[in-house]
């Protein structure tokens, strides 16, 4: 499958670079051509003159603009997308209001999140019902190419967007102030964020291994120790209703977008 993609700012650039270290063909367009100057010279990579080249030329097309941009690009393109799959990356569409865009087509809802920079990225798909079972396997393959990919349902997705696309930026901040109290102490500052970082994977794969979050706490937390005090301190600082606000609030935002 050939997979185009209009717009290379961050992410559209994060999954043009995935889908070239899979060595899948790809074709990009942005209106500033000094973005495109990094892929040009890659053989598995085509530079299109228009949006609309682009979408004659691709058997799906990734949208990475910006929301408001999108029925502008739909003006040029609709012509030639016939059967050809449209994806979303963009928050604030619902399945509705992208068919008023894109009446008729077939589509799919994605939602990356920023570690697919790395190819440690997490997307969510919602497929509308002109998508067959041989095209939602295609388009897993793309996402797949930078990290893992699930199939969710539309009305999951403000929850997926809170707790996977938006996480990032919550768990820098921890990171960021666990880092200034590792610096207070005496730490380095950048052997504070390696250690912490580090600290963070493990966890995380212990919990994608399926141990439970309470019991890898309760593990750690020896009567009396050091670990219960700082869980103590979290606790009246209102962590956890802070972590809990901070997602349904992100949640709610994104249905009112």
């Amino acid at each position: 499958m050939r997979v185009g993609i209009i717009g290379l700012g961050a992410m559209g650039s994060a999954i043009a670079s995935g889908l070239i270290k899979k060595e899948m063909e790809v074709i990009l367009f942005n209106r500033n051509k000094d973005k495109l100057d990094r892929f040009r010279d890659n053989k598995n990579v085509e530079c299109a003159s228009s949006m609309k080249e682009l979408a004659k030329n691709s058997d799906c097309i990734i949208l990475a603009v910006k929301p408001y941009v999108y029925q502008l690009v739909a003006d040029e393109i609709y012509e030639e997308i016939g059967e050809k799959i449209i994806i979303s990356i963009a928050p604030s569409f619902t399945i509705e209001s992208f068919n008023k865009i894109f009446p008729d087509k077939k589509f799919v809802l994605a939602m990356p999140n920023t570690p697919a920079m790395v190819l440690a990225g997490l997307t969510g798909i919602c497929p509308n019902d002109k998508i067959d079972d041989t095209e939602l396997k295609d388009i897993v393959e793309i996402f797949n190419a930078l990290g893992e990919t699930a199939i969710i349902a539309e009305k999951e997705f403000p929850a997926f967007l809170a707790a996977t696309s938006s996480m990032p930026a919550f768990i820098a901040m921890f990171i960021e102030a666990a880092s200034d109290a590792a610096v207070y102490e005496g730490m380095k500052r950048q052997d504070s964020y390696d250690f912490i970082a580090e600290a963070m994977i493990g966890t995380a794969k212990l919990i994608k291994e399926k141990m439970h979050p309470a019991e890898l706490k309760d593990m750690v937390s020896s009567p009396g120790g050091t670990t219960i005090e700082g869980v103590r301190s979290l606790e009246q600082g209102g962590f956890r209703s802070a972590v809990m606000q901070a997602i349904i609030s992100t949640a709610e935002k994104s249905k009112n977008m």
